[in-house]
């Protein structure tokens, strides 16, 4: 029987001891990103970065505390705007590396610097991403960062995605597994597409940089054939 498993990522949720952060009320708009969430089936929800503005360890217990309703599994990352010792003060049961969803496996990379906006990929965490996956006994694989790692063919600066993108795709090119590679940062949803791996760009719960008015989060359905699908929720 071929089953299959909800994921619903979100991505830079931007939360601050004000409720207004980049002149937008980031608390109300992820409270009705997270009612929307819990109306959808959810096996993980998965942040991928920029759960806070200023990485204040107040604004950190805050975003937990709004996260309640969520009953799913919570899986986060760490982006340019957090602070490490403090998303850990608060989320370290949700920063894990890698989790499985039936015949899938999904791998988390940290691709933060400190004090720049763009993203890196360490030698050191390509290694590992590389031991990761040749250890990986799933069936299909996920690779989940912060940053872009192709340009995102919009006004977005790409200069302040990845840097080191092709030393990222020489390890993911040996992996014939890996059906999709998501990130956020951006505040755009998009789609790009590297031979049979879907590059997928999360929204924004806060507000995107593009034309998009709304904020919104993608739900994927991920089966235990391989297939996967998903959309962009608007709200």
């Amino acid at each position: 029987m071929n089953q299959s498993h909800d994921l619903i990522q979100i991505s830079d949720c931007h939360i601050d001891d004000q409720v207004e952060s980049m002149e937008v009320d980031t608390h109300t708009n992820l409270v009705s990103v997270i009612r929307a969430v819990t109306k959808h089936n959810c096996d993980t929800l998965l942040i991928t970065g920029d759960l806070t503005h200023n990485g204040t360890l107040n604004s950190y217990q805050v975003l937990q505390r709004m996260l309640t309703p969520i009953e799913s599994k919570i899986v986060v990352l760490s982006g340019n705007h957090d602070k490490i010792e403090n998303l850990n003060q608060v989320f370290s049961e949700q920063l894990i590396s890698k989790f499985s969803l039936g015949n899938w496996e999904i791998i988390t990379i940290d691709s933060t610097q400190p004090s720049k906006t763009s993203g890196y990929v360490t030698k050191q965490a390509l290694d590992q991403l590389d031991q990761d996956l040749q250890n990986s006994v799933a069936k299909y694989n996920i690779v989940a960062l912060h940053h872009p790692i192709v340009s995102m063919q919009s006004d977005w600066d790409d200069s302040l995605s990845l840097e080191n993108a092709d030393e990222l795709f020489n390890v993911m090119n040996k992996y014939p597994k890996i059906k999709a590679v998501l990130w956020g940062h951006a505040h755009q949803a998009s789609e790009f597409n590297n031979d049979d791996v879907v590059l997928i760009s999360c929204p924004s719960t806060a507000l995107q940089f593009d034309n998009e008015t709304r904020i919104g989060f993608n739900h994927y359905r991920l089966h235990d054939d391989g297939k996967l699908e998903y959309n962009t929720q608007w709200i």
